[in-house]
């Protein structure tokens, strides 16, 4: 079985054999929940905007018939009743739906980004996967490029992006691809609020940072999850200083 040619598909790189390896999600996880490695995660409104937006960026097939629901609030018995119908625990509001094409159509009409973004040469949604610092990891880079990554975010202060990135963790995102792919990584933003966009290139120093979160967060989860387990997750605490 070729491995990088079944996690193309989303079902099995989330949940079939891509459970077999690490990912970048995983690094936050053990790093400010440890109780919650390897749990799988609920629908929710963020998970559901960045999906559409790098679908309607990079694979808009696939967001051809997304459940979208033209109600004011998802508490009002209209949504709740479009969900039974359609068997769902969750699903986007009209409203929130047409809010990311705009950002689509906004990150589109930049010469730089549309150049760089749909080169002829790019590959969309590429799986990798590779040993780093002695476990498995896997990654799906949004745009493989001859010379770079590009990954396509949203945020909702561009201004504060370079803050939010490290409590995102696209640090330690940014080690992993790179190295993963053997190429530097790219942040491709629109602020959701202001619809500005910015470029964002990784420093040695955030890279760096990255590895580091790497670092900890493995010694997190064969501590608690290796196959040599010194410890059991009921034992996880936190231990801090207030000052």
């Amino acid at each position: 079985m070729d491995i990088l040619e079944t996690l193309k598909d989303d079902k099995e790189y989330y949940s079939g054999v891509g459970r077999n390896y690490l990912s970048n999600s995983d690094i936050g996880t053990l790093l400010n929940n440890p109780q919650q490695f390897g749990v799988a995660r609920e629908d929710n409104k963020a998970l559901a905007e960045g999906r559409y937006f790098h679908q309607l960026m990079i694979e808009p097939h696939k967001a051809v018939g997304t459940p979208m629901c033209d109600a004011s609030t998802r508490t009002t018995k209209e949504y709740k009743s479009y969900c039974e119908t359609l068997g769902l625990d969750f699903c986007m509001l009209k409203k929130e739906c047409e809010e990311i094409e705009n950002l689509v159509a906004i990150m589109k009409k930049n010469i730089t980004f549309f150049d760089n973004i749909y080169r002829p040469d790019n590959k969309f949604e590429v799986p990798m996967i590779k040993e780093i610092h002695g476990k498995m990891f896997k990654g799906k880079a949004d745009i493989v490029c001859s010379d770079m990554l590009i990954d396509l975010k949203t945020t909702s202060d561009i201004n504060k992006f370079k803050y939010s990135a490290r409590a995102y963790n696209y640090d330690s995102q940014a080690y992993i691809y790179q190295t993963l792919f053997g190429k530097p990584l790219v942040f491709y933003v629109v602020d959701k609020v202001t619809n500005q966009l910015g470029i964002f290139h990784p420093t040695d120093n955030f890279i760096a940072d990255g590895e580091a979160k790497v670092k900890r967060a493995i010694e997190i989860h064969d501590k608690y999850f290796g196959p040599n387990k010194t410890d059991d997750i009921a034992n996880h605490y936190i231990d801090s200083l207030l000052t």
